[in-house]
This record gives structure tokens, sequence and C-alpha cells, in this order.
């Protein structure tokens, strides 16, 4: 009985210190506090959503080369810059622009590679050239995609997934990728956007940044 509680309490102790202390260092990875506190744009495109992870990197390279990087985002173009056996279906990410991928406009589709294909994953839903991308995912739980225009139902998730490039002094970018998520029912989002997520997020997203500060700046050399 002892041992047990023993365990009980050290689990409920790693539980606290998961959630007060990893989580928050996970979800503001390479960020700035004016960063991750600031404003930040597309708001207005997820009703009643919280600001998500905001995560950033410096590149030594202006805004006008990172763009283009960003543009080809997809599954079916240059895949997404991480790790590609886990959210690519094994597909490599490009290592340079293709000048093929380049034409991107509001309303159309990022798609995501499954094992049936591409799917269409994200809507193009904010669009500022050199500036600000935004894609917004609407579904269900089961995965299916919703109707943006209709009333949400009881039980969907949805988010905006943002690139926002900060100019700075020196031919530099700062790269501030964050954005807003609802999930409902709201003790789904409590269980999901404050356990679950983050080390997801963290481990996919930190690669990206990563991954795109190296190619943008090769190719900039």
């Amino acid at each position: 009985m002892t041992s047990g509680r023993t365990i009980i309490g050290m689990a409920g102790t790693a539980a606290l210190v998961y959630r007060a202390c990893v989580v928050p260092r996970l979800m503001r990875w390479g960020a700035t506090d004016e960063e991750v506190a600031g404003p930040y744009p597309g708001a207005e495109l997820v009703p009643d959503g919280e600001r998500g992870a905001t995560m950033a990197v410096t590149i030594d390279a202006p805004p006008e080369q990172v763009w283009p990087w960003l543009v080809q985002l997809g599954g079916d173009r240059g895949g997404w810059y991480s790790w590609d056996h886990l959210d690519n279906a094994g597909r490599p990410s490009a290592r340079r622009v293709h000048p093929e991928w380049q034409d991107i406009a509001l309303g159309d589709h990022v798609k995501y590679w499954t094992r049936r294909g591409p799917v269409d994953a994200w809507e193009v839903a904010a669009l500022e050239p050199n500036r600000f991308l935004g894609l917004r995912g609407l579904s269900d739980l089961r995965g299916r995609s919703l109707d943006p225009t209709l009333p949400r139902p009881s039980a969907y998730t949805e988010g905006l997934w943002g690139f926002l490039l900060n100019e700075l002094p020196g031919g530099r970018t700062r790269l501030v990728i964050g954005g807003y998520q609802t999930f409902r029912p709201r003790w789904l989002e409590r269980v999901v956007s404050h356990w679950l997520f983050p080390p997801v997020v963290w481990i996919m997203q930190a690669r990206m940044l990563a991954v795109l500060a190296r190619n943008v700046e090769r190719a900039a050399r």
C-alpha cells in the first residue's frame, strides 16, 4: 500500500512539474516575451480561439528570401521541412525553391500526405507576401473537413497556423510561427492543449524552424 501511494505521489509530482515547467518552455521555443505576449495576426479567423504555441528563429536572410520557402509548403509540394518520415509519408522535403510551386492565393488548399495520398488539410486564410501566411484547419473529431461558413458543431477542432516574417537590421528575418486554436468540447481542449499537443508541436516545429533556417541561409550564400 505504501509503495503504491509513493508511486502515485511521484506520478502526481511529475505531472505537476511537466505542466508547470516543461510545457511553458515547449510552447515558446526560441520566442521572446514580446513575441509570446504581443499581438499576432489572424485572431479574427478562429472564433473563440486561444493563442497557441509561439516559436521563433532568426534567419540570416531578408524576408523576400524566406517567403518562397513558406509558399511551397504542402505534402504534394515542398513538404514541411520537419521529420519527413513522421509528417510527410517519408517523402523528402524540398531543399531548394521550386518556381512551379510559387503560385498561391487566398482560398487555396494546402495538402497533407497520407497513406491514401494527398488530402486537403489547410485553407490559405491569410496571405500578405513577404510578411504573413495563415493556414486554417477546421474539422470534426474524425478528421473530416468542415465548411467554415456553416455553424460549428458541438465537437470540432479549428486552428490557424501562422508564419510571420519580421525584418531585422542587417538583412535578417525573424520567423515567428504561432496562431490560434479551438477544441470542443472544452474538456477535450484542456486535455489536448495542456497535455498532449506541447511535446508533439515542439518535436515537429522546432525541427521545422531549424531546417528552414539552414536551407534559407544556405541558398542565400
